[in-house]
């Protein structure tokens, strides 16, 4: 959600959210949902908020993506943002944009650590590391991974360039300058 407003902001004209679940209370810390959004489908909510915010008519999916209808809900997609937090839909879309040859960046974060990886550098989590998006996540760590991300889409949208980035809260650093 983040991203999307971001990019959407950014002047990015053609987007299409995919995400089959409901805002949650937990949700608004981290998200740009509001608690009368509580309930609601992501996707429709986060495409009315772009059309208010800045007129972007984007488009919403509000379906669980799966194996039996990746090929549709991605079938016209030149550039795939993949944000999902379990390797089960992870895996789905990695193999379906290696096999389509679809640029497609990732970006994920769990305790202080963020990656936003080329499909071509990008490994899905086990299993296992499943819900890394367990709450609650620093709001800190999720803005500066949506940053990064929407610097790497744009860069990307205007040279082509791929760059992927490793990111971690304690590597920060912020320095006084002199007045």
């Amino acid at each position: 959600a983040n991203i999307a407003e971001s990019l959407a902001r950014a002047g990015v004209e053609r987007l299409t959210i995919i995400d089959r679940d409901r805002v949650e209370q937990h949700n608004l810390s981290t998200q740009p949902f509001q608690t009368d959004d509580i309930g609601a489908l992501k996707a429709e909510v986060l495409t009315h908020t772009l059309y208010r915010a800045v007129g972007q008519e984007a488009k919403a999916v509000p379906k669980e993506l799966d194996q039996t209808n990746v090929h549709k809900l991605l079938k016209n997609a030149s550039l795939v943002l993949d944000c999902f937090d379990n390797s089960v839909s992870r895996r789905i879309v990695t193999r379906h944009c290696l096999e389509k040859r679809v640029p497609c960046l990732h970006a994920g974060l769990a305790d202080g650590f963020a990656e936003v990886l080329w499909n071509e550098h990008y490994r899905v989590p086990s299993p296992s590391q499943d819900d890394i998006c367990d709450y609650p996540l620093a709001r800190n760590l999720v803005t500066l991974t949506t940053s990064v991300a929407c610097e790497t889409i744009i860069k990307y949208l205007l040279s082509g360039s791929q760059e992927n980035w490793s990111v971690t809260l304690e590597d920060l650093k912020i320095t006084s300058l002199p007045m």
